[in-house]
């Protein structure tokens, strides 16, 4: 028998409380894609999401009292559009969380802002053997384009 989840999921934006449980999901989240981010840029990264004058927009999952996982969103201009443009950089779900809708929740909240703010489109990049383009596929099928990414 499949269990029913009966707890709301809030989205919502990010708060100085929100810190530990932050910091404990985007250690998941690095984690998840093989890398280590320094402390002091996670540290910045934090700031920026609590700082209203960043283009960066944090928001977390909540189910109960206890905060299961986050977007960051980055806000930017373009050449071939108006309006702001969002990208949805970073999107984790705790693990043991997973299945119950919070991902979901997390794009249709940013959609959602988007829509409201004006904004003229959301996009991502993610890995190609990523579990979680099946949900990706529900909002948008991924087109072809390829990324170059250049360290300086």
């Amino acid at each position: 028998m499949t269990p029913i989840h009966t707890e709301a999921i809030v989205i919502r934006d990010v708060a100085p409380a929100d810190r530990d449980d932050w910091l404990r999901l985007w250690a998941g989240y690095t984690a998840f894609y093989e890398t280590e981010v320094a402390p002091e840029v996670s540290a910045r990264t934090w700031e920026r999401l609590l700082d209203p004058a960043s283009p960066m927009l944090g928001r977390v999952a909540q189910l109960g009292d206890r905060v299961v996982g986050f977007s960051i969103a980055v806000l930017h201009e373009g050449t071939w559009v108006v309006a702001p443009i969002g990208y949805l950089e970073d999107l984790f779900v705790d693990p043991s969380c997973r299945g119950r809708g919070v991902g979901r929740r997390l794009i249709e909240d940013l959609v959602a802002l988007g829509r409201a703010r004006g904004w003229s489109r959301l996009y991502w990049h993610t890995r190609r053997d990523n579990p979680a383009r099946k949900l990706y596929d529900t909002f948008v099928q991924a087109d072809d384009f390829v990324r170059y990414q250049l360290a300086l």
